[in-house]
């Protein structure tokens, strides 16, 4: 089960947004029993843990408490991990930003603790949040605002219209999927989490410091809010752990919170439940990945010449996304669907463009891979097929889009040449201009993991594209 779907259950189950702070601090502990500082604090997350499973949607142990406890801290840690309900998600307060250990740790807390998601900081990049998006049951919240007043004049650089903290939020959601990346929100500002609503209406949102004014909160939580009364996990009070009797209270908050929720959602109702203008119904299967695809500009607008010699209004760029390693990922895993289904020896790419796809393919399916080349070489072995093949053999092409099909029928071709048998030829996207039909009469099966249609289609009601943008869509189709 992946985070996303371990939080939604979570949350259908108890009724709450409410998530719960585990952290083993004594000046929070109501009371020493033992003289063990350790066994006490252990008696104490026991308790909240008992206490709350039925009204929180997670739990949220803070790793830096358990550390400064030195050895027997993190010893801690791992009795607390393990006391919490398997059903109930855990998200890891790490703030990791070091790149240089991003995977080691990555692979501690996911495969070791079992940990279900955590805490990033994002100046560090995208290639240390792919560190822990390899993962793919598992999420990250990506730290884009703190309450704390010293950072304002980092945050808000260069000006508050334009603030850096939304310049991360943008940057940041391009990194993965709604189901795998939410970003970590501190403020007890409505207008900030607004922003950040605004941009990124689709991700969860992970609140903290919300409650310094009490007559914000409505605000807080309805500009955090999706249309549908969820997206945003909200944080127990940390006073209330203190007292003898913390269940009543997050009872009383979590009927709050309810109430406002419902608020919301009637004030805003609509089929989706992630963005306003898409009904979860007729959501594509690859809506995530079509809208990432858009948000990393592989969609461009403009005259562009292609390789057909046909000028469209519009360009898809695929190359881009092998600098996206989460991206890259989810395409290789929408190709593999399709391969799983056919009957083939070796993945042939055709060069330049399908050579990365192959590749992460052959490791991924365990299958050999060659590939023609585009031009024979006038030195050396001189050969027309690179990679080792024994003719006779069965070969699925790999392409990236079916535009007029020559390349992947001159690709083919030269595979036959050598004596081997092409059947099926996959690609990405296909233009929808009768090329299947085409590459059928020549005695090739086509699939393909998108149509533009769909794309066009899925971006319009996602309000990624205008009216004018999709009328150049469909004028090049």
């Amino acid at each position: 089960m992946t985070f996303f779907d371990k939080l939604n259950t979570a949350i259908a189950q108890n009724d709450s947004l409410l998530f719960l702070g585990l952290d083993p601090n004594p000046e929070m502990m109501p009371q020493h029993k033992t003289g063990d500082i350790i066994e006490d604090l252990w008696t104490w997350l026991q308790f909240l843990i008992v206490e709350t499973a039925n009204l929180v949607c997670a739990y949220k142990p803070t790793l830096g408490f358990y550390e400064a406890l030195g050895s027997r801290g993190l010893e801690l840690l791992e009795r607390t991990l393990a006391a919490i309900p398997s059903d109930i998600p855990i998200i890891l307060d790490a703030k990791h930003s070091d790149l240089n250990t991003s995977t080691t740790f990555a692979r501690t807390i996911f495969q070791n603790w079992q940990v279900d998601a955590v805490t990033i900081n994002g100046y560090a990049g995208q290639d240390h949040a792919a560190s822990f998006l390899v993962h793919p049951d598992k999420a990250v919240f990506v730290l884009c605002c703190t309450s704390n007043p010293g950072a304002i004049a980092l945050q808000q650089y260069p000006q508050s219209e334009t603030p850096f903290y939304l310049h991360l939020t943008k940057e940041a959601k391009t990194w993965g999927t709604p189901e795998q990346l939410g970003f970590e929100v501190g403020t007890t500002s409505p207008e900030v989490i607004k922003h950040v609503r605004a941009i990124a209406p689709e991700r969860l949102i992970l609140a903290r410091s919300i409650w310094g004014e009490e007559g914000n909160i409505n605000q807080l939580l309805t500009a955090g809010l999706n249309a549908n009364g969820n997206g945003l996990l909200v944080p127990v009070p940390q006073d209330i752990l203190s007292q003898d009797n913390p269940a009543k209270e997050i009872y009383s908050l979590r009927q709050k919170v309810n109430q406002i929720r419902t608020k919301s959602s009637q004030e805003d109702s609509n089929c989706s439940v992630w963005l306003p203008d898409v009904c979860l119904l007729e959501k594509h299967p690859h809506f995530d990945l079509i809208l990432q695809l858009y948000d990393i500009e592989c969609i461009l607008f403009g005259d562009f010449v292609q390789a057909s010699g046909a000028t469209f209004s519009y360009y898809i760029d695929l190359r881009k996304i092998i600098s996206n390693p989460q991206i890259f990922h989810q395409i290789l895993l929408a190709y593999a669907d399709i391969l799983k289904y056919l009957n083939f020896d070796r993945i042939a790419g055709i060069p330049y463009g399908s050579l990365p796809t192959a590749t992460g393919l052959a490791l991924h399916l365990n299958r050999p891979m060659i590939f023609p080349r585009k031009e024979v070489k006038a030195h050396g072995t001189r050969r027309l097929i690179e990679g080792l093949f024994h003719p006779g053999e069965t070969v699925v092409v790999v392409d990236d889009i079916l535009i007029s099909g020559k390349s992947a029928m001159e690709g083919s071709a030269k595979l036959e040449s050598a004596g081997l048998n092409v059947e099926d030829i996959v690609v990405f996207i296909d233009h929808e201009q009768g090329v299947k039909d085409r590459l059928h009469q020549n005695g090739y099966r086509a699939h393909s993991v998108l149509t533009l249609s769909e794309i066009t289609e899925t971006l319009y009601k996602a309000g990624r594209i205008n009216d004018e943008q999709l009328k150049a869509f469909e004028e090049s189709c």
